[in-house]
């Protein structure tokens, strides 16, 4: 697992590390997995019996399903939705009306309620991410030099935060955790004080009282807050 997934951590932590503009590294890796996940699915991937097998059963989250239908591959989306519809339509034969009535139509509803909570593309990510997050405990237990890289990122998003310590707490000794929080937490703790800082100052440019001072590092407060408490997935 180091090897698969060491060159892609690295790489993201480096250029986070060399650049406080690239922020969360957790963010740019994930990114960088969804558009591989749908550069594949409406590429090299569509027409292979395994993946349109899962496609079919899992169809697509509303945000990948827009993802998809920005990258004006038409043909290769209605492909892929055409043999999903069949699918779905079968699964369907008895009616959703007959449910909500409270007699038939158990099948088609719960078909739909399973639809709802999946989604293809995010499956795969989260099976990679999953692992690039272990793969970044795994390297700073191993790699001389990626201690150094854990505490000089500008800050971690909270849900990716928590993700990288919850898995840390299983992986490390007791010892070696406090170690891995600590230097995590330097850049963490470091930032959201400056965070709060920008966020407070931002709202007192709204009193008249402040209105001649300037901004500082507060015009984009609000949405760095934003990106800190609910990740960076989707940058634009």
């Amino acid at each position: 697992m180091e090897q698969i997934y060491a060159i892609p951590v690295n790489e993201a932590f480096r250029e986070s590390a060399e650049n406080a503009a690239c922020g969360c590294p957790f963010c740019s890796i994930y990114r960088k997995l969804e558009e591989n996940e749908l550069d594949l699915i409406l590429g090299a991937s569509m027409m292979e019996p395994d993946t349109r097998i899962r496609t079919n059963k899992e169809g697509f989250c509303r945000t990948h399903y827009d993802m998809m239908f920005v990258r004006k591959n038409r043909l290769g989306m209605a492909l892929t939705l055409e043999s999903h519809l069949d699918e779905l339509r079968a699964d369907m034969k008895d009616s959703l009306a007959g449910k909500i009535a409270g007699k038939k139509g158990e099948k088609a509803a719960k078909r739909i309620a399973d639809l709802e909570k999946n989604c293809y593309v995010c499956s795969r990510i989260e099976y990679h991410f999953e692992r690039m997050i272990e793969t970044s405990v795994l390297l700073w237990e191993n790699q001389e030099d990626f201690p150094s890289l854990i505490s000089s990122q500008p800050y971690y998003c909270l849900p990716h935060y928590r993700r990288m310590l919850e898995y840390a707490s299983v992986r490390l000794s007791k010892k070696k955790y406090g170690e891995f929080e600590a230097q995590c937490s330097a850049p963490q703790y470091k930032y959201f004080d400056k965070l709060r800082e920008d966020v407070s100052w931002f709202c007192k440019k709204y009193d008249y009282r402040y209105e001649e001072e300037p901004w500082y590092d507060s015009k984009d407060a609000v949405e760095r807050a934003i990106k800190f408490l609910r990740s960076d997935i989707h940058k634009n």
